[in-house]
């Protein structure tokens, strides 16, 4: 009785707190769906009717995400449906999932977004200081699927190519290329859905802010090579994406310029990406100096004993020729991200040091989250093909 007493009060006290704020529902639900719920002040509600269960939790991916550690329990309110209001989140959007008795689920009432290696549920927090990937009334490029076949991994793969308006209409007109990657157990789907990066080069173009250009993104978690062990039997961790520089420079870029009008040459290539995919931009981007002019690594962990003359394939040990190479070297981070990603400032500092240039970007205030890569891109993309302009 004491147990149902208590669950009775803190139900009761969430839908008086509701009552006061009703909230909106999230940008990420479905047609005709009402929760979650998000409040004027960034509290939370999530609701899911399961009449049978014992036990529910909503479960936010990761400690550093910006809904809240977790896990949240639910309280049973009414005709087998579970509530909780969590408390403010961070703005941007956040992976999350039920589990109802133990078993992760899926929020039935919202859009499936890839992360953490399944099928994710995703809680969008409106930010009132920056609304710069929103979609606005201005002129909008599309998200295109184009599937190829790759000889190095022998194997049909799909990449997501944005083309900025007007494409179509001006077939003379040749553009530069930003090749933009995802971060560990997400896919090339998830800087377009998770990162609104389409509404984002949207509206910088709307700004005059940056060079139309195309961006396409691939999955660098899948480029198994054709005979290559099983993961279990390596011996060691590994994600089986081996062979996906490979597949970048050998399949994925002549793919892209073959297909699209393309400016092809390494000036107007630039590589980037977030978390484990700004690892990828650094080693492919630097590993590879005829094909990409410029690189960015928004939220890279910085590499163990790093040094000047021999990571990144040596592509820095000599500063005068780098200085010559690159025109874009772009580090970023959020500033309350973990130390080890917080380490990569260091490496800027001492690649600055050479006397290479980086540009260095400090999200204020974010952690290891899509708000901090959204920004990431804000600040990277007008950086890109100005002597195209």
């Amino acid at each position: 009785m004491a147990i149902g007493g208590v669950a009775a009060s803190v139900a009761g006290a969430e839908r008086a707190a509701e009552a006061q704020d009703a909230g909106r529902p999230s940008a990420t639900v479905l047609p005709g769906m009402e929760y979650p719920r998000v409040h004027a002040d960034r509290r939370v509600t999530f609701r899911l009717r399961a009449p049978e269960a014992r036990r529910v939790q909503v479960v936010a991916g990761g400690a550093d995400n910006g809904l809240g550690a977790g896990p949240f329990e639910m309280s049973r309110i009414e005709d087998g449906v579970w509530n909780v209001t969590t408390p403010p989140a961070v703005p941007g959007f956040h992976y999350y999932w039920f589990t109802v008795d133990g078993t992760p689920v899926v929020d039935p009432a919202t859009r499936s977004y890839f992360g953490w290696n399944k099928e994710c549920s995703g809680v969008e927090i409106p930010d009132p200081a920056h609304d710069f990937y929103e979609a606005k009334k201005v002129p909008h490029g599309e998200v295109r699927s184009r599937l190829y076949f790759a000889e190095v991994t022998q194997s049909w793969r799909r990449a997501m190519v944005y083309t900025p308006p007007g494409y179509d209409e001006d077939r003379r007109k040749r553009y530069p290329v930003l090749y933009l990657q995802h971060g560990s157990g997400e896919s090339e789907r998830s800087w377009s859905e998770q990162g609104r990066a389409n509404f984002i080069m949207d509206n910088l173009l709307a700004e005059g802010a940056i060079e139309p250009m195309l961006v396409v993104m691939e999955n660098g978690m899948v480029a198994r090579r054709p005979g290559a062990p099983p993961m279990a039997a390596t011996g060691r961790p590994a994600r089986g994406n081996e062979a996906f520089g490979d597949v970048v420079v050998k399949d994925l870029v002549p793919m892209v310029d073959s297909t699209y009008r393309t400016r092809a040459d390494r000036e107007h290539r630039a590589l980037a990406g977030l978390s484990m995919g700004a690892g990828q931009a650094l080693q492919i981007g630097l590993g590879n100096p005829a094909v990409f002019a410029a690189v960015g690594s928004f939220s890279g962990v910085a590499p163990e004993g790093f040094d000047l003359a021999t990571s990144y394939s040596g592509a820095l040990r000599d500063p005068a020729a780098a200085r010559k190479t690159w025109k874009l070297l772009w580090m970023g981070a959020g500033t309350v991200e973990p130390a080890r990603i917080l380490a990569m400032k260091k490496v800027a500092d001492t690649i600055r040091t050479s006397g290479i240039p980086v540009t260095w970007f400090d999200a204020p205030g974010l952690a290891h989250e899509w708000q901090t890569w959204r920004h990431s891109l804000k600040d990277f993309a007008p950086r890109l093909f100005r002597s195209a302009r």
